[in-house]
């Protein structure tokens, strides 16, 4: 198979709706973590992949919250992924290899593989750019059901969600138009790689910040933001 960073390079040319998000999200993974058995993971991804085909043929025509609940089975009930909420800050949880390993992750790195189980079975899902904390939706004709990966895929009311608002930027805030905007694959996984980029800042590790930043910059190749942040930490590293 081809090095990570050569994938990484041929994803950024592919148009948003080509991209497999739980195979880049993958690539990403190995670029952060060489050494991790990148090749047990492709093997589970399969294994959800044919899971969620499987409980898609048992259902007919299913309504969203039928379509939540096969999810929450196969996912939570059957490989029991959950939300690492003592060890929030653990690089691992922002790892697709890691999470896979050990059942637990971040919001977001949950999210792309709630999202990858959703698209194996045929059913439209996306990312959702909530502030804080990344969320899923199941999309119908004319609505949209409301996911929370990280705490087993509890589907979220209008009131839950201001709740959780209110949780990420204080009690002042509210509900407001764009808060489920649904997100392009490529901004879910830059979401998913600033996890790990923002983690190697606060710790001073500049060389792996700047791996990181790499690895974001070959799956969004135009993005003036990060071409810069590459500049500045190759400058701050000589």
């Amino acid at each position: 198979m081809i090095d990570a960073r050569t994938a990484l390079n041929a994803i950024g040319q592919l148009p948003d709706s080509e991209i497999d998000l739980a195979g880049a999200a993958l690539q990403l993974a190995r670029a952060d973590a060489p050494d991790a058995d990148w090749t047990g993971a492709v093997a589970h991804l399969s294994e959800l992949a044919q899971g969620a085909v499987a409980l898609a043929a048992e259902l007919d025509n299913p309504r969203l919250s039928q379509r939540a609940r096969a999810l929450r089975q196969l996912l939570v009930g059957e490989h029991g992924y959950a939300g690492d909420a003592l060890t929030y800050d653990d690089l691992a949880n922002a790892n697709l290899i890691r999470v896979i390993e050990r059942r637990q992750g971040l919001p977001v790195a949950l999210g792309i593989i709630w999202l990858h189980a959703a698209h194996a079975a045929g059913w439209d899902a996306h990312g959702l750019d909530f502030p804080g904390h990344f969320l899923i939706g199941l999309a119908g004709k004319k609505d949209q059901l409301v996911i929370d990966p990280f705490s087993g895929g509890t589907t979220l009311s209008a009131t839950d969600l201001r709740t959780l608002v209110k949780q990420v930027e204080g009690e002042a805030a509210e509900l407001r138009p764009g808060l489920l905007r649904p997100m392009s694959r490529r901004a879910v996984l830059l979401r998913l790689q600033n996890n790990i980029r923002s983690r190697h800042l606060q710790a001073g590790h500049l060389r792996d910040a700047l791996t990181s930043t790499e690895a974001m910059l070959a799956i969004a190749p135009d993005d003036a933001r990060l071409q810069r942040d590459s500049a500045e930490l190759r400058a701050r590293l000589n």
